[in-house]
């Protein structure tokens, strides 16, 4: 035997009825808090901060690229 029950009911209405707690006040604290920190970091995405970043980076890394480079055609090389 097979039994299909439709309820029709909001989420809130659900939440009621299985005891469930309301945490829309906590939600929505922390939608708001993870709002204000995107705004005081939103200066990081900018692409003038991103090129600084990533060209300190690239340099670097760069320079032990070439540097693993010469290394390894330094040794591949045959001797004579």
């Amino acid at each position: 035997m097979k039994m299909t029950i439709e309820v029709d009911c909001t989420p809130e209405e659900a939440r009621r009825f299985l005891g469930l707690p309301d945490v829309s006040a906590l939600n929505d604290h922390l939608v708001q808090e993870m709002g204000k920190r995107i705004d005081a970091n939103i200066q990081l995405l900018s692409p003038e901060e991103f090129m600084k970043n990533w060209m300190s980076v690239g340099a670097g890394a760069q320079e032990q690229f070439r540097k693993m480079m010469e290394a390894g055609l330094g040794a591949a090389t045959p001797k004579e």
